[in-house]
């Protein structure tokens, strides 16, 4: 036992500094690390939904879809990377209607590609990138530490019990109210003049991130599986660390897309159209 908390803190530390130092160089080196997340996301899917034993010839198209999806991440190309999801969702679509392909298979392709490519739109290239990735990460880690806190110091009616038997309603409120404020003041520093706006965003964010938790253990639980993969020494696989994180970068990359839509005139990155500067 003692030897698995020391190694689950090596590799803990490992990757954070790995996570932090490519998030502040920004540019190429947070998208390759975005686009290396999105294919070990399908990696663990594919593996997970038995894609990879039972269907290996639709599983291939998946893993060519999530490879050219990469190469336009670290590109840096939005609207090809984007263009390239929708192409392979609807050949993996059409591969559940005509071959009798799990539908799991599109869901995978959208699940891990996305991922790279709202990760990476998100962080961009300049300071306010920056700033709104830190954001997003001040959102997800207060949320899942003090979801996981308040929930065991005041306990009450289980939140979703027959998926995640271990949280609580109290766990979420908690995780979500410190969402909040962690969320606002990295807000006050970062985009003072759009403090009032960060609440409620660090708030859907946090649903979203607590949404991404539970979806990621139903998916362990309809599966039978304990973890995503053991590609972390001491903490299991890619999506175990970063599921609430996925459907938080996937909330804040379509709401900056619909502030955008709303603002009109090119956004040149997340912060720039959620925060408006």
């Amino acid at each position: 036992m003692q030897q698995e908390l020391k190694l689950r803190i090596i590799s803990g530390v490992v990757l954070a500094a790995i996570v932090l130092l490519a998030t502040w160089y920004g540019g190429i080196a947070f998208s390759l690390l975005s686009a290396l997340i999105g294919l070990l996301i399908y990696y663990e899917w594919s593996t997970i939904t038995k894609l990879a034993t039972e269907q290996p010839v639709a599983n291939a198209i998946g893993w060519l879809g999530q490879a050219v999806i990469a190469v336009a991440v670290v590109a840096g190309t939005l609207e090809y990377s984007l263009l390239l999801l929708v192409l392979f969702f609807l050949i993996a679509v059409g591969f559940v209607f005509t071959a009798g392909v799990s539908r799991w298979f599109p869901t995978g392709i959208v699940y891990a590609g996305l991922t790279g490519i709202a990760l990476s739109s998100i962080r961009g290239a300049d300071s306010v990138g920056l700033a709104a990735m830190l954001f997003l990460f001040a959102v997800v880690w207060a949320t899942d530490i003090l979801a996981y806190f308040v929930g065991r110091a005041i306990g009450g009616p289980k939140l979703a019990p027959k998926i995640s038997p271990g949280k609580t309603w109290s766990g979420a409120i908690g995780g979500a109210v410190s969402a909040v404020i962690a969320g606002s003041l990295v807000a006050y520093f970062a985009f003072p003049q759009s403090v009032l706006l960060a609440a409620p965003i660090a708030f859907i964010l946090s649903v979203c991130s607590q949404s991404g938790d539970l979806f990621e253990s139903f998916i362990k639980r309809r599966f039978g599986v304990k973890d995503s993969s053991h590609l972390i020494p001491g903490h299991g696989g890619v999506m175990d660390r970063v599921d609430g994180l996925i459907f938080a970068c996937f909330a804040a990359f379509l709401l900056a897309e619909l502030f955008s839509l709303i603002k009109g005139g090119e956004i040149t990155s997340l912060g720039a159209a959620l925060f408006g500067v």
